[in-house]
């Protein structure tokens, strides 16, 4: 078990940290006053970058079923009490309409192990003891400056951790479906329940994050901030400004 966990170690050290760590100190040497914290932000954008396509199709996948959810209302209704012949005619749904619920999952599960590389590359960074890990071919700053903004990056920041907290929040938000307002409209208890975690989540994960935030170095809640910033750009302009892929039209065709 020990072999297996060192070799799955050794393994993303040589695919994914090194190249991180390696990309990060080259954009520190070429920085002016080779400093961390401006370096951290354009990193960041190259790894959103390099995962928009992916992100991309989660947000769409998200847009679909936003389109789909009257249709996911009727089947609710229809096979009120049958849950297995619900789930039949919901997958039957999905494929109609060539949607994949699971779509949306992928970017937050690839996000997991990026991070935790991006943990331990920010941490290494800060200590330029570490430049063994560097390639031949990379070059080595004479510095790295950890001041960014006034700030400490090496320090947490619970200034810091408050702005992720509240762009956490208004991107929680933007993923809650709108509700409708009905007054004649029956609600069931699971449909409750669900309104009520929902909401929860809402407020939990920004104040999560100002937690783990104000207790981590800086340098990571930065990461973490600029992060969020990009998602909400690209959700945004997703959600309301790139044209649907189809599912609308098709909708609007069956009810015709």
């Amino acid at each position: 078990m020990w072999t297996m966990w060192a070799s799955i170690k050794g393994i993303f050290k040589i695919i994914l940290l090194k190249p991180i760590y390696n990309l990060l100190m080259a954009i520190v040497f070429i920085l002016p006053g080779n400093n961390l914290g401006v370096a951290i932000i354009i990193l960041t954008l190259i790894i959103r970058m390099a995962l928009y396509p992916l992100s991309a199709q989660s947000f769409e996948s998200q847009k679909k079923m936003k389109k789909l959810q009257p249709e996911l209302d009727k089947l609710k209704k229809k096979y009120k009490g049958d849950k297995e012949a619900e789930a039949k005619a919901t997958m039957a749904l999905y494929q109609r309409y060539k949607i994949n619920p699971l779509a949306s999952c992928l970017p937050l599960l690839l996000q997991f192990p990026i991070l935790i590389i991006l943990y331990y590359t920010l941490r290494i960074s800060l200590d330029t003891s570490r430049f063994d890990l560097l390639y031949s071919f990379t070059p080595q700053p004479a510095i790295v400056n950890p001041i960014f903004l006034s700030m400490d990056l090496s320090q947490p920041s619970i200034y810091l951790a408050v702005i992720a907290g509240i762009l956490q929040f208004i991107q929680s938000k933007m993923m809650m479906p709108k509700k409708k307002n009905d007054p004649n409209a029956k609600k069931d208890t699971q449909s409750m329940m669900q309104n009520v975690m929902g909401n929860q989540m809402v407020y939990f994960f920004p104040i999560l994050t100002i937690y783990i935030g104000s207790t981590l170095p800086a340098a990571l809640t930065l990461y973490w901030l600029i992060t969020i910033l990009f998602t909400v750009g690209q959700q945004y302009y997703i959600m309301n400004y790139k044209k649907s892929s189809g599912v609308e039209v098709m909708i609007k065709e069956k009810n015709a």
